[in-house]
């Protein structure tokens, strides 16, 4: 099924991602006589599975003790939350046996839907075979992976470091770009977000994600946002801005760049097209190394291309990438060229868990199950319907500021004026608590 994503107000918890079935009911009720026909919700397809019966926790027992043995910062979503038990493609199931369409995906990370079977038989094949060892031995699971991920690269980027998810990717990117360039500073949007470590923090541009920390020698330059942008769509106005940052804001040398093509936690949005050619462009000047950050939009979802940088006609220095690559594992890389990757030579450079035996065969198995079922054509498809019946709705509803995206990386952004573009904070937060009990938890690559 596919996607959209609801911005309200610029809080972590006003980012959601709905199904356009829910949408739908939310939004015609705004322009609706006093007396209209009250609608039959619509019903899930019928679907061969049947889900074991659960004898464990309940949700409220599981919440009572979430409360008092993990962290505070734990949140979670709706009300009265789901207890979620048992997954089947891109269903899942709650301890009472009732099903949902997944369309969140475990946060953009089950591309290949829940327990897929080639996915499921290769980590326990593996895992009878060899769970654990590392990179100071020989094994062909790490290097039959790299080869395979590499092989979907384009230029010369074709030397991979495994790591365990898309923060650590991102910290070893920066890393990375400042030995090899021998500059400090780094650039990245206003928007972005690239992880939750005390490194990734500084390059995250979301005040909701970060704590008052020092966050180093990062500088964060305007969104070029088509929608809420100064500038709108001009890439050009953008990129200028950037390098009077790097002239003026910097010693003139800058150590990288770093940006999502499409923000995800930022609101799906899409960057301005020619963008990053322009930026990039401005940045090598520089001195810097360019990243793309490809752990929500890689894989295909983007549905015209396997990489979200490719949208934009670039090749970058450094992609790193996570979610997707596992379907669910703890898995996470930095690809990049040869000559960059020998910097970390100078010292030992050494990661216990990437690419360890089980997460490099599931990692193997999912891009082979993306190949086989073609997911990529699948998200333009589904993508495509999804985002030409979304503009028919935004035609009719005052409350659907935008509609943005492509394949099954998608946004509706909900307004209350949309000349000034005020957030529908609390009507985003009612159509997302409306959600829970009809067609979607949130997101889904190609299901």
């Amino acid at each position: 099924m596919a996607s959209s994503l609801l911005r309200r107000g610029g809080t972590a918890v006003g980012r959601r991602w709905c199904s356009a079935g829910a949408l739908r009911r939310l939004v015609s009720s705004e322009a609706a006589p006093e007396k209209a026909p009250v609608r039959s919700p619509p019903e899930i397809p019928p679907f061969e599975h049947r889900p074991r019966p659960y004898f464990g926790m309940s949700g409220d027992e599981i919440l009572e003790k979430r409360k008092r043995f993990l962290g505070p910062s734990v949140f979670y979503y709706y009300q009265n939350p789901l207890n979620i038990v048992e997954g089947k493609m891109q269903y899942l199931y709650d301890e009472h046996g009732k099903r949902y369409l997944d369309c969140f995906g475990g946060i953009v990370t089950v591309s290949c839907g829940h327990c897929h079977p080639d996915i499921v038989n290769a980590v326990v094949e593996q895992t009878k075979l060899l769970q654990h060892t590392t990179t100071i031995y020989l094994y062909q699971a790490i290097v039959e992976f790299a080869e395979a991920l590499a092989s979907k690269m384009p230029g010369n980027l074709k030397v991979v470091y495994f790591v365990n998810s898309g923060t650590e990717a991102n910290e070893l990117a920066m890393l990375m770009a400042r030995l090899y360039s021998g500059n400090l500073n780094m650039i990245a949007l206003r928007n972005a977000y690239h992880g939750g470590s005390a490194g990734t923090i500084g390059l995250t541009g979301l005040q909701t994600w970060k704590y008052p920390i020092p966050q180093g020698e990062i500088h964060h330059v305007m969104n070029p946002d088509p929608y809420r942008g100064t500038f709108g769509s001009d890439a050009l106005a953008y990129a200028k801005e950037v390098e009077e940052h790097i002239n003026y804001g910097t010693s003139g040398r800058v150590a990288g760049f770093i940006a999502e093509t499409f923000q995800g936690v930022g609101g799906a949005v899409e960057l301005a097209p020619g963008y990053l050619k322009l930026v990039y462009d401005t940045v090598r000047k520089a001195g810097g190394i360019c990243i793309a950050d490809e752990v929500q939009s890689g894989f295909g979802r983007t549905g015209s291309h396997y990489w979200g940088f490719q949208t934009q006609g670039v090749i970058p220095d450094i992609v790193t990438m996570a979610k997707g690559i596992g379907n669910g594992l703890p898995l996470g890389a930095v690809v990049t060229t040869p000559e960059i990757a020998s910097v970390l030579s100078q010292k030992i450079q050494f990661n216990t868990f990437g690419g360890n035996p089980v997460c490099s065969a599931g990692g193997l198995a999912v891009l082979r199950v993306l190949d086989k079922e073609k997911r990529q054509a699948h998200c333009a498809d589904v993508g495509s319907h999804l985002v030409n019946r979304l503009k028919e709705l935004q035609q009719k509803h005052e409350i659907i500021g935008d509609v943005r995206g492509r394949g099954l990386m998608l946004g509706v952004e909900l307004v209350t004026d949309r000349k000034e573009k005020t957030p529908a904070k609390a009507e985003t937060a009612v159509l997302f608590e409306k959600l829970k009990g009809t067609l979607s938890i949130c997101f889904s690559l190609g299901l």
